[in-house]
């Protein structure tokens, strides 16, 4: 299995720390902003022709940036940013062949958020096509790899993202989540994966125009303390007054709390055992803690997998219909890969079920609310069954049959981001094989510090797998 590994993990100025690490050696000026750059570049040119993680390197722009060194509570850190938000002077792909590679006018909204941390951005990471895959295996180019096993799927859509933070490549790396895209890469490659309250964050410039918001924006990890820092050195630059501050969540809570455990989806399909064991022994853990940890049936309607189904296909046909639009007029539609076209037929066929499922997935977020007057917090697997190997998700599997392995398998993540509470994904477990297993808490609308502080204890617990390790 470790001939498979592949890390960039070495006794180099980056070592083995954290983002907040990092940012404290800048502070007491034992290493430049410039130095870590420069580290870091070289660890991403060493994975990366294995990884296939990179799409856009901004190397030169990174130096000149730190070279300003710019305040922030991750000042000098190096990050990639995920390829479906705009970096003004660079093309902006979104994984697609279809649209056309112009240089953007201006930054992202949330961009702008993310790079008042102080962090330096290296470049640009790759995703599957509009991010509606699972794994970063797109038409004409190579697939992002897991640098756990290269034979495996990083996961999606926040793919190229997963790989560069597992690797070591990167500590911190942005990425966005709308039915799982950071939950499921973080189970994949043993990172922390926070999924946060809808508005807790500035909203992307895409995540904007959708009828119901399921995209928030966030990072991929190696530690806990580096979400907890990311979410209050983002508040500083703006906070949503409606929502519960953030502040600085530093460590476990002494409360203990009662945790509901779902280990099987409302799709009827059962969890596979490695990752039913992952979940029952984290259940396990926490009651040795003094948490209260009780079985509980799926909080959502039996009719929310039909209707997430049906909302994703709806933004397959709005790609197709709109692209020209969204994407620029360069976007050519016969350039779209199976999936997105599969998706866009499927709507077609549906269209009559718009109003209706719109209006269930907006009402979700108060049918949640009632369920966790029971529960803190609710305990499940991210995916339904381990890692699976490339070409599992290729869009080159007939569109039926892959809709279908899809819809199995991300069964768990996107409840979270229909009703719009926050959900974390923790590495804490191995396949027999050596590969990540995650599982999923997900809170009450604002209680992203309760997430934090069972992170915190889980992590102090049972210490996260180290891809290093044989």
């Amino acid at each position: 299995m470790a001939a498979n590994r592949i890390h960039a993990f070495s006794d180099d100025l980056l070592s083995d720390h954290d983002a907040v690490a990092l940012a404290e050696l800048v502070r007491r000026r034992e290493v430049s902003p410039v130095e870590l750059t420069k580290a870091a570049i070289a660890r991403i040119e060493k994975v990366d022709g294995e990884l296939n993680a990179i799409t856009v390197a901004d190397y030169e722009r990174a130096l000149e940036e730190a070279a300003r060194n710019r305040d922030g509570i991750f000042r000098g850190v190096p990050t990639v940013v995920k390829d479906n938000a705009h970096v003004k002077g660079l093309p902006t792909s979104f994984g697609a062949r279809a649209v056309p590679g112009i240089p953007a006018k201006s930054d992202d909204r949330f961009l702008k958020q993310y790079l008042s941390l102080g962090v330096i951005m290296l470049g640009k990471t790759n995703l599957p096509e509009f991010g509606f895959n699972c794994t970063a295996e797109n038409l004409d180019s190579p697939p992002t790899r897991n640098p756990w096993h290269t034979d495996y799927s990083t996961g999606g859509s926040s793919a190229g993202a997963a790989a560069l933070v597992a690797s070591g490549a990167v500590p911190i790396a942005h990425a966005n989540d709308g039915g799982g895209s950071i939950r499921i890469p973080a189970s994949i490659c043993g990172l922390v994966g926070l999924k946060v309250s809808r508005g807790r964050l500035v909203q992307s410039d895409i995540g904007r125009t959708l009828p119901v918001k399921i995209v928030v924006e966030g990072v991929l990890t190696r530690s806990v303390r580096d979400t907890a820092y990311f979410l209050a050195g983002a508040e500083r630059y703006w906070r949503n007054r409606k929502l519960p501050s953030m502040d600085l969540v530093e460590g476990p809570s002494k409360r203990r709390l009662k945790i509901g455990v779902v280990v099987d989806s409302i799709t009827g399909l059962p969890t596979c055992p490695e990752t039913r064991r992952v979940v029952e022994e984290t259940a396990a853990l926490l009651s040795n803690l003094g948490h209260h940890v009780d079985e509980m049936h799926p909080p959502i309607s039996a009719s929310f997998a039909d209707d997430f189904a049906d909302y994703w296909s709806f933004l397959g046909f709005m790609v197709m219909s709109m692209g020209h639009r969204n994407f620029g007029k360069g976007f050519n539609p016969a350039l779209v890969d199976g999936l997105t076209r599969g998706l866009a037929s499927r709507f077609r066929r549906r269209a009559w079920r718009l109003p209706l499922f719109l209006y269930r997935l907006q009402r979700t977020h108060s049918q949640h609310a009632r369920i966790r007057t029971d529960f803190h917090l609710v305990l499940s697997p991210v995916v339904s069954h381990v890692t699976p190997k490339i070409g599992y998700f290729s869009p080159n599997v007939p569109y039926p049959e892959l809709f279908q392995r899809m819809t199995n398998y991300a069964s768990f993540t996107p409840v979270a981001n229909a009703n719009g509470n926050p959900a974390i994904s923790l590495p804490v477990g191995l396949s027999t094989g050596g590969l990540p297993i995650g599982v999923q808490f997900s809170a009450a609308y604002g209680d992203e510090r309760t997430l934090l502080e069972i992170a915190y204890e889980l992590e102090a617990a049972k210490p996260w797998p180290k891809i290093t390790a044989n």
